[in-house]
């Protein structure tokens, strides 16, 4: 008998609720229809729960995290009366550095061709993932500013390569390419500028891609990336990269697709508790109006049932989604008159 799933739900701020309200609702179609056994528990924390009692994270609470779930699922966080953003700081980055996320994985995938604002691509042409390393690189918050406010002043910020880090990444881009039967990885770097950080980039997807004979190995300049994505996406499958350039790379690829309203994001780790969340904003002037665009709070639920083993349901949420788009059953960002709750009744109804 299988072992009973759960998740973790933080709605977030804004529109976070809003959507995440939708997101659960197909969670609950698919279950009641396909017995999945999956337990739900939302969880509070958010702008209002800081604003109340200056709680963000409680690091009893990444512990029972870590334990007794399988994974989170989180809304977006963001609110004005939190102008340093202390609560999303301390509750993502919190996750993603005491759980070690880090794999942060972006399905690039046009669904309906109308969305791209590329000419002549159809939805063959633009399907692809990128791994962008989640734990190191510039992003780690190291460095520090010297002679603050004068005429002298000196700011440091530096990028974090380990090997372990690097090799981990890599070598989850290779097993997925394997996995799924994609056939060519692409590491993109700048190693012909950052001479030191970057060579360890180079030298370790040379030597990990040894041991994948059957996948094609490519090496990019990730400005010469970011111009091949634009004019020819369907040469890539698979795509490795460190923090900050996968950063910029994965919303290049969210427009392709359609826009950061489709867009969808796995913070993983393989060995432990993973955190999924859409990767749009939480947009708190639109909160409670029903015409947040909840679909890729929806694809992002499809990318935590993959997680968890349910491909099929996955791939129901999927199919329901393109249906969504291709007869206007969406809100009116994507061309549709429906509102937040009912494109998720849709979605519901074509599971």
């Amino acid at each position: 008998m299988a072992r009973k799933k759960r998740i973790a739900v933080i709605p977030g701020d804004g529109i976070g609720i809003d959507v995440t309200v939708e997101a659960i609702k197909v969670l609950d179609a698919i279950r009641e229809k396909h017995g999945l056994d999956i337990e739900v528990k939302d969880f509070d924390y958010g702008a209002e729960r800081y604003l109340r009692d200056g709680t963000t994270m409680p690091e009893e609470q990444v512990e029972d995290f870590r334990s007794n779930y399988d994974a989170l699922y989180i809304g977006a966080l963001g609110d004005p009366r939190v102008p340093d953003m202390a609560h999303a700081r301390d509750i993502l980055l919190g996750l993603r550095f005491k759980l070690d996320l880090f794999v942060n994985y972006r399905p690039i995938k046009l669904t309906d061709q109308k969305l791209c604002p590329l000419k002549n691509k159809t939805e063959a042409d633009i399907d692809f993932v990128v791994f962008r390393e989640n734990t190191e690189g510039l992003y780690v918050g190291m460095g520090g500013i010297f002679k603050k406010g004068t005429p002298d002043e000196i700011a440091i910020q530096e990028d974090v390569n380990t090997r372990k880090g690097v090799e981990r990444i890599i070598r989850y881009a290779f097993e997925f390419a394997k996995e799924k039967g994609r056939p060519k990885v692409t590491m993109s770097d700048k190693s012909n500028a950052l001479r030191f950080g970057h060579d360890l980039w180079l030298r370790t997807f040379e030597e990990v891609g040894a041991e994948y004979p059957d996948i094609e190995k490519e090496h990019i300049y990730v400005d010469a990336l970011t111009m091949q994505l634009i004019k020819r996406p369907e040469q890539f499958e698979v795509i490795v990269t460190c923090n900050m350039f996968g950063d910029i790379v994965t919303d290049l690829g969210a427009q392709l697709q359609g826009g950061l309203g489709l867009a969808a994001s796995g913070n993983i780790n393989p060995d432990g508790t993973s955190m999924f969340e859409p990767v749009h904003g939480s947009a708190p002037k639109y909160a409670g109006k029903n015409v947040a665009n909840p679909l890729a709070a929806i694809l992002t639920l499809g990318l935590l049932l993959d997680y968890l083993g349910y491909s099929e349901q996955n791939g129901l949420v999927e199919k329901a989604v393109a249906e969504a788009i291709k007869t206007n059953n969406t809100t009116k960002d994507l061309g549709g008159n429906l509102g937040t709750k009912q494109v998720g009744d849709f979605i519901c109804g074509m599971i």
